[in-house]
């Protein structure tokens, strides 16, 4: 069994929400970020999805731009990013890890060298952002060949229709995206979400984990009572920003952040 089909399966066994944070790899300098992923689990993460930083990161916020910026000034590639994964699962075999990214450096590096030495590095799986499912034939072959998940995106202006493609391609988790807008967005509507999952529900047996938007304990808490995942993202790039300048500083400052999330799910 995969690890993140394992980890949905005894949280929900203890009918608890998965905790998703998101951190830019190598933001704000490539050191940090298997130390950060560590405080992550230790606070109380039970996914951690990693970014890979790219140049035009389309979907993305100010936030988690200006992260990448930082990352790609010390020229953080994709290399680097399997190289910190491989690092991690050096002290940690049982997170799963997502990728997530862009389409550009994968096909730089090729689909099948890349998801093989994803795989190898220990990565569980990958959010493509720009890669929609009716282009994904090869991709999704390899997923299954070297059994990574395959999470796509879903958006609240996807049709049903689309939905269902989205559904049929996607193993692992599903991912929706709960504002129109880029991550870091303001405004979070919990009974539109509420609505977009009972339409999804419809279409899959996959866990679905919402994001965008999620930035404190009372939002986390109001989307853990309707969501199988809450991704929390831009909130804890803003923390490791603010600490660029004590970056010792930061894996105790996001430990502590994922306790206060994990507390108020965990109680709502």
């Amino acid at each position: 069994m995969s690890r993140v089909k394992a980890c949905f399966e005894q949280l929900k066994a203890k009918n608890k929400t998965a905790l998703i944070p998101y951190l830019t790899a190598g933001d704000p300098q490539p050191d940090c970020t298997v130390k950060a992923m560590h405080a992550l689990v230790e606070g109380g993460a039970d996914i951690v999805e990693v970014g890979v930083p790219f140049s035009d990161p389309m979907a993305d916020g100010p936030v988690i731009q200006q992260a990448v910026e930082r990352a790609l000034a010390h020229d953080v590639s994709l290399t680097h990013v399997l190289a910190m994964v491989k690092e991690f699962r050096q002290k940690d075999d049982t997170t799963p890890i997502i990728l997530m990214g862009y389409l550009n450096p994968i096909e730089v590096m090729g689909y099948e060298k890349f998801i093989r030495a994803a795989h190898e590095a220990g990565v569980d799986g990958n959010i493509i952002v720009d890669l929609p499912p009716e282009e994904a034939d090869e991709y999704i072959a390899l997923t299954d060949k070297y059994e990574l998940s395959r999470v796509f995106l879903v958006a609240p202006t996807t049709t049903e229709a689309r939905i269902k493609i989205i559904s049929d391609a996607s193993s692992g988790y599903i991912y929706y995206v709960s504002l129109k807008g880029v991550t870091g967005a303001a405004s979070l509507n919990v009974a539109e979400v509420t609505e977009k999952m009972a339409v999804m529900a419809r279409h899959t047996n996959l866990p679905i984990s919402v994001g965008f938007g999620i930035k404190d304990a009372e939002s986390a808490a109001a989307v853990s009572k309707v969501a199988e995942g809450v991704v929390v993202g831009s909130a804890i790039v803003n923390r490791m920003k603010d600490r660029q300048d004590n970056p010792g500083s930061i894996p105790e400052e996001l430990c502590q952040f994922m306790r206060n999330l994990r507390l108020a799910m965990d109680s709502a």
